[in-house]
């Protein structure tokens, strides 16, 4: 008969708890109190879905589900995490869960390290991260694991072993052919040019740049000169401080290739300021809202760029965390798919670094023509 009551007892807790309602709980290293906006176009994309609780295992006791998500982003201040954080907000409460986020206030694995370990103690159910570092993750990343907890990587991937799956905005080859093939159409295939990265640990740039200098290696692009890969850390001085030697230590400089929001933008203020546009380019990889005012007008510091959609990124992120906790979805298994509550289905494929990967995208052009439409959208 206990066992009977027992029993009644927690489904009666269960009902309790899906009959709420889900929320937001916003947290940074210095505040948990900071909320990270949620722009329209993330509400439209990400629908409310409901989310059927998956039955625990028969033969060993599963981690009771709280419905509670987590994204820990690169840094605090870092616009395009925002949004990616935003879309992975709008995906987690529209189906009725508790959303957490955490910006970090360093640019660093230890920051994050910290915060990984926080998330672990209070048992939440997964957590997407952007990482800081390939390898440092590992440890805590295996606790989280080793607790219950899933995790994938999203924008910046740690290492196969310390993820279940990494949700790549578009594939590493593409996004190098595309940064090769717009120096060479703005550059008219030769001359000096130069990268300003992220910082120099920095995975999804690392991998990118590795790319490009692969693509590189083909007679086609043999007049072109990569003279330097700069670091700008994604901070807006930085940037303009890496953009200004570049072009002291590089007279003959033609093209700044920006694969970083930061980084495009203050490199593309350096060359506005000092009245440069039409001597020195700027490509790369930007936040229509924050690069509008650069690529506008007849003689435009950028012409043009790419970049997907980081509400996106962000939205599958929490789709994805959701089906593998509800549904049982096995991020890890090439082949393996689930359709989400935007309608699409994603599906896992081999990632170049030996693990695997949902890829949501390839990039997109942005361009005069077409700015003035996107830059209120991000």
């Amino acid at each position: 008969m206990k066992k009977v009551l027992a029993i009644l007892l927690s489904a009666a807790m269960i009902l309790s708890l899906a009959a709420c309602g889900g929320g937001t709980t916003v947290q940074s290293a210095e505040s948990a109190a900071a909320e990270t906006p949620v722009t329209e176009a993330a509400k439209e994309e990400a629908a409310p879905a409901a989310a059927e609780e998956a039955a625990p295992a028969a033969e060993a006791p599963a981690k009771e589900s709280k419905g509670v998500y987590a994204i820990i982003t690169k840094s605090a201040g870092n616009p395009y995490n925002e949004r990616e954080a935003s879309g992975f907000e709008a995906a987690i409460t529209g189906a009725g869960y508790e959303a957490i986020i955490k910006h970090p206030a360093e640019i660093t694995a230890e920051a994050q390290i910290t915060l990984i370990n926080e998330l672990v103690a209070q048992g939440i159910d997964g957590i997407a991260i952007a990482a800081n570092d390939f390898d440092a993750l590992e440890t805590s990343l295996k606790a989280a694991m080793d607790a219950g907890i899933h995790c994938i990587c999203l924008d910046s991937s740690c290492n196969p072993a310390s993820r279940e799956v990494f949700i790549n905005q578009a594939g590493v080859k593409e996004v190098g052919q595309c940064l090769v093939d717009a120096t060479y159409d703005l550059t008219g295939g030769e001359g000096q040019w130069a990268i300003l990265s992220a910082t120099s640990v920095a995975t999804n740039q690392n991998a990118w740049i590795d790319a490009m200098k692969e693509i590189l290696k083909d007679d086609k692009y043999s007049k072109m000169e990569l003279v330097e890969v700069a670091y700008g850390d994604d901070e807006q001085q930085k940037s303009v401080d890496e953009t200004k030697a570049l072009l002291q230590n590089y007279p003959d400089l033609k093209l700044i290739n920006a694969p970083t929001t930061v980084g495009i933008a203050a490199a593309s203020k350096v060359i506005q300021d000092e009245g440069l546009c039409g001597k020195v380019i700027v490509t790369g990889l930007g936040l229509p809202s924050e690069m509008a005012e650069f690529m506008e007008g007849e003689n435009p510091a950028c012409p043009y760029m790419f970049l997907w959609n980081p509400i996106d990124v962000g939205a599958v992120a929490g789709y994805t965390l959701m089906a593998m906790v509800n549904d049982g979805f096995d991020g890890g298994q090439v082949g393996a798919s689930f359709t989400a509550a935007d309608g699409k289905t994603y599906t896992v494929s081999q990632a170049d670094d030996g693990g695997t990967q949902i890829i949501v995208g390839p990039p997109f052009k942005f361009d005069s023509s077409n700015i003035a439409d996107w830059k209120t959208v991000y």
